[in-house]
C-alpha cells in the first residue's frame, strides 16, 4: 500500500498542559516521493521555562531568547504539516499543542493523526511497554540527540521505517486505516465539532434543531466519550435516535471528575433535557427527622429538603424523591420491625389505645404501655439505620482540588467552584443552595479528599 505523504513531527515544551504550557522547539522529518527532509525551530515560548524541563531537554532560557514566537513561525509550520499524514509518539500532546498555538494565531489546523504508541500496541501486543525509550531498545533505532524535537523526530521516522521493513503490507495498510479512521457523524453535525472537543474531563451538550439541549453528560474523556454516542453499532435504538438528532455540540472542561459530575446533575436539573432520564429535580425531597419529645422517645418528623436548614442537620434519614416515598418506606420499616403505627404517625388513634397493627400482633404495644417508649426508640433508630444522613465531619466549610478548580462545600452542598482567592471568599457569602440528593451522593464518595477550610492547608 502507498501511503500519503507524511509528517514526522515532535515537541520540546515548557509543561505538559497545552492549554497553559507552551512550544520551545519544533521538529518535523517530511516524506514523501521526493525523499526525505528534515526541519527543526526553537521557538520562544514568552514564559520561562523550568529547571526541571531545562534539565530534561537540555534547552534553555538563554536558547530560546532570540527564537522567534510561534505565530511567526507559524505559517510556515502550517505548510510543512499541510496535506501530510501527522505522525507522533503520544500524538494526542503534540497535535493538541499545536492546534492550540495555531488558535492562538488566528489560524485553524487539522490534520489526520497516527499516534505510534498506539501503532505499537497494535502491531506488538505482546510487549508491555510502547514508550520511546522502548521502541528505541525493541527495535535497534540509532539515537542522535535524545529530548530534543528533532532528534525523536527521527527516531519516530526510524520506528515507522522498521514497521515497514518487518510487517505485513496488508497488516500495516490495515492496522493504519484502522487507528486513523474518523467516526461516522450525524449527517447535521460539522466534523469541525468533534476535531475542537477537549480530550479531558468536563461536561457535553447535545443540541437538535433548537437551543433546548437533547442531552447532557459528563466523562473523565470528553472527547472519547462523546465519539462513542456516535459509533455505528448502537447499542439501542434510544442511542442510536440521539444520535441522529445531534446538531451542535457544547463542552465545559473541568478540573476533575467531581466537578463534571456536580456540573452534569445541576445542568440535567436546570435543563431538563428529554434525553436524560436518571438525575432528577429536587421539589419534593424530603427526610423523616427523629424528635425527641420526651427523655428517650423519638419520633419522626418529615421535613421537606428546602426547609433544612443549613445546620439542621442532626437524626436526619433519607433523602426520599417525595413524602409518599417516605411515607411507604417508614411503613414497610413499621411492618418489618413491629413499630408502632401510632407513634410513627402513620395511623391516628385516641391516646391510651392500641393501634391497628397491635391489634394484628404487629406492634409489640408501645402505644399502650406494654414496651417502653426507650425500647421501641431504639428499634426505631435501628430500623431507619442504613437510611441514616451522614453527619457533616466538619465545624465548617471544606474544600476540594481538582486542577486549577477549589470545589466549596459546607453540609453536604456545593456552594460552588472557585478559581481565584477571591472566588472562594465571594462563595462564602452567598446563600446556599438547597440540599441536593446527587450531590449529596457525589461528594459523600469524595469525603476523604476534603479538607476542612479552616485548617492551615489553604485552598
Amino acid at each position: 500500500m502507498s501511503f500519503p505523504p507524511l509528517a514526522f513531527v515532535d515537541l520540546e515544551t515548557t509543561g505538559a498542559t497545552a492549554t497553559a504550557d507552551r512550544i520551545t522547539e519544533i521538529g518535523i522529518v517530511e516524506v514523501d516521493e521526493d525523499g526525505v527532509r528534515e526541519w527543526s525551530c526553537l521557538v520562544n515560548p514568552g514564559t520561562p521555562i523550568s529547571g526541571f524541563i531545562e534539565r530534561l531537554t537540555g534547552i534553555s532560557n538563554a536558547m530560546v531568547a532570540d527564537a522567534p514566537p510561534f505565530e511567526d513561525v507559524a505559517e510556515e509550520v502550517k505548510a510543512r504539516l499541510a496535506g501530510r499524514l501527522f505522525i507522533a509518539h503520544n500524538a494526542r500532546f503534540d497535535y493538541g499543542f499545536l492546534k492550540n498555538e495555531f488558535k492562538r494565531a488566528g489560524l485553524e489546523f487539522r490534520a489526520t493523526v497516527l499516534c505510534t504508541v498506539k501503532l505499537s500496541r497494535k502491531l506488538f501486543p505482546q510487549h508491555a511497554k510502547h514508550n520511546l525509550d522502548s521502541l528505541i531498545e525493541r527495535h535497534d533505532l540509532t539515537v542522535s540527540s535524545r529530548h530534543r524535537a528533532l532528534g525523536d523526530a527521527r527516531l519516530i521516522h526510524q520506528f515507522w521505517q522498521r514497521v515497514q521493513a518487518g510487517v505485513a503490507p496488508e497488516l500495516l495498510a490495515q492496522t493504519v486505516k484502522g487507528l486513523t479512521a474518523r467516526p461516522s457523524l450525524p449527517a447535521g453535525l460539522d466534523p469541525a465539532a468533534i476535531e475542537d472537543l477537549p480530550d479531558g474531563p468536563g461536561v457535553y451538550l447535545f443540541y437538535g434543531e433548537n437551543e433546548l439541549p437533547l442531552y447532557v453528560g459528563k466523562s473523565k474523556e470528553l472527547k472519547k466519550r462523546v465519539l462513542a454516542h456516535f459509533a455505528a453499532d448502537h447499542a439501542a435504538a434510544r442511542e442510536m435516535n440521539l444520535a441522529q438528532q445531534v446538531r451542535r455540540i457544547e463542552c465545559i472542561a473541568t478540573g476533575g471528575e467531581i466537578g463534571a459530575l456536580l456540573r452534569e446533575a445541576a445542568l440535567i436539573k436546570q435543563l431538563q433535557p428529554i434525553h436524560n432520564r436518571v438525575l432528577r429535580r429536587n421539589e419534593e425531597l424530603c427526610f423523616w427527622q427523629l424528635i425527641e419529645v420526651r427523655a428517650g422517645e423519638w419520633r419522626p418528623q418529615l421535613l421537606m429538603a428546602s426547609d433544612l436548614e443549613l445546620r439542621r442537620q442532626e437524626h436526619l434519614y433519607g433523602p426520599f424523591k417525595t413524602a409518599k416515598e417516605a411515607k411507604r418506606t417508614l411503613t414497610e420499616l413499621a411492618k418489618e420491625h413491629h413499630l408502632c403505627h401510632s407513634l410513627l404517625g402513620l395511623e391516628k388513634v385516641t391516646a391510651g389505645k392500641p393501634c391497628f397493627a397491635h391489634q394484628l400482633q404487629q406492634c409489640r404495644g408501645a402505644c399502650v404501655g406494654k414496651e417502653p417508649m426507650s425500647f421501641h426508640s431504639a428499634r426505631l433508630m435501628a430500623a431507619l439505620g442504613r437510611h441514616r444522613l451522614s453527619t457533616w465531619p466538619f465545624a465548617g466549610p471544606a474544600w476540594i482540588r481538582e486542577g486549577e478548580e477549589v470545589h466549596l462545600i459546607d453540609h453536604w452542598r456545593h456552594l460552588g467552584t472557585a478559581h481565584s482567592e477571591t472566588d472562594l471568599h465571594q462563595l462564602l457569602d452567598v446563600p446556599p443552595p438547597a440540599f441536593d440528593r446527587d450531590a449529596y451522593r457525589i461528594l459523600h464518595k469524595a469525603i476523604g479528599r476534603m479538607i476542612p477550610l479552616a485548617s492551615r492547608a489553604e485552598p
